[in-house]
C-alpha cells in the first residue's frame, strides 16, 4: 500500500512540482493550497506524513504544522524550504520534533521524505550534489 503524504505548498507551480516528484517515488499526495484545504484532505484520509512548505499564505508554516498535527497527533511532519541558517527554524524544529528539509533539495527530497517517516532525521540535512550531509 501506498503511503500518504498531506502537501501544503501555497504556491500552485512549487506544489505540483513537489507532488509529481513524490508521485514518482509511488507516494499518494493529497494536496492543498491553503490550511482549510489541508484540514478537508486530513478528514478524507488519515496521512503517513503532513508535509508543509516554511510559509503559507496566512500563517508561517510551523505554524499551519501545528495546526495541522493537532488534527493527527503522532504523524511525522517535515517542513520543506526555508533557509539552512535560520536560527528560528533551526530552534522550533527541536522545540516541536518536526523535521526541517531547507533549499535546495534537487534530487534528495525522497530521501528526506523516507527518513522523516522513520524518524532517522533528528537535524537538518544539507543537500549536496551527490548525495546528503546530516
Amino acid at each position: 500500500m501506498n503511503k500518504t503524504i498531506v502537501l501544503l505548498v501555497s504556491d500552485p507551480v512549487i506544489r505540483r512540482v513537489i507532488c509529481k516528484a513524490l508521485e514518482r517515488e509511488g507516494y499518494c499526495v493529497l494536496e492543498a493550497g491553503d490550511i482549510g484545504k489541508a484540514v478537508e484532505r486530513i478528514k478524507e484520509c488519515m496521512p503517513d506524513l503532513l508535509m508543509v512548505r516554511h510559509y503559507t499564505e496566512t500563517m508561517s508554516g510551523h505554524e499551519a504544522a501545528k495546526y495541522l498535527r493537532s488534527m493527527c497527533p503522532g504523524v511525522p511532519v517535515l517542513i520543506v524550504g526555508g533557509i539552512l541558517d535560520d536560527d528560528e527554524l533551526t530552534n522550533r524544529e527541536f522545540l516541536q520534533r518536526f523535521e526541517v528539509f531547507p533549499k535546495p533539495f534537487k534530487g534528495v527530497l525522497s530521501v528526506a521524505v523516507r527518513k522523516s517517516e522513520t524518524g532517522a532525521l533528528r537535524q537538518p540535512i544539507v543537500p549536496v550534489a551527490d548525495g546528503l550531509i546530516s
